[in-house]
């Protein structure tokens, strides 16, 4: 009787675990742009205490970029879509690694910063590509 009371009366699938239009790959850019305005300030100025703010933060930015791209990767992106593009995994690898430890979490080289930049756009182009289809 138990069994009959708690037993799903309707299964459901979704592609996403909310209705699409959640995933965005702009919230992992905004994150990184912010990355980057942070490097010039702090090539900009000769304060220990700013600096030390500024590299904090960066670090914490660098986070939620790796954050954000992960539930794209984890969340959104689904097997038809690596079948697709099967260079997926590598981008979102790279790309997480461009901000962490050995990348923009890790150091004050703008040119990290682009590079992390040029692979969210390189994923978020294939991500508008799959929001068409």
């Amino acid at each position: 009787m138990f069994a009959r009371l708690f037993a799903p009366t309707i299964e459901v699938s979704a592609h996403c675990d909310l209705p699409c239009g959640v995933y965005d790959p702009a919230q992992a850019r905004i994150e990184a742009e912010s990355i980057k305005a942070i490097i010039a300030k702090v090539a900009d100025s000769d304060d220990p205490d700013f600096r030390t703010r500024a590299v904090i933060i960066k670090e914490q930015r660098s986070e939620l970029v790796k954050h954000h791209l992960w539930v794209l990767w984890t969340d959104y992106f689904k097997a038809p879509h690596f079948e697709k593009y099967p260079q997926l995994h590598t981008l979102f690898n790279e790309a997480t690694k461009l901000a962490g430890a050995s990348g923009t979490k890790g150091t004050l080289d703008a040119a990290v910063a682009d590079q992390l930049l040029a692979k969210i756009d390189e994923i978020a182009e294939i991500f508008w590509e799959t929001k068409k289809a």
